[in-house]
């Protein structure tokens, strides 16, 4: 992934938003009945309904997301969950922190 998409990835409120929320799931979203949070990530449901907009742009939101490799998605049933990349994370910040 160029470093450019992933920095038009971060360049939305509400994007950083979703990636600040999944850090620490159990604070920001309700129990799940199918799994816990760190190994099955977030029903995107429970995600759009925190954001408050409309299923298709949280799709999009989390699909750009998932491209820049920031998000890892699981499908269970009928329902998409997502959780953070964190090693895809740790190497941005490292890029960051030595490059820029």
């Amino acid at each position: 992934m160029e470093q450019v998409d992933i920095f038009k990835a971060l360049s939305n409120k509400t994007r950083l938003q979703i990636l600040a929320w999944l850090k620490e799931p159990e604070k920001h979203f309700p129990v799940q009945e199918c799994g816990e949070f760190n190994k099955t990530g977030v029903c995107v449901g429970h995600i759009q309904q925190k954001t408050g907009l409309t299923q298709s742009t949280v799709s999009e939101y989390l699909s750009m997301l998932q491209r820049a490799n920031l998000l890892v998605a699981t499908r269970m049933g009928q329902w998409t969950h997502y959780k953070r990349n964190e090693e895809a994370i740790k190497e941005l910040a490292q890029h960051i922190s030595k490059e820029l």
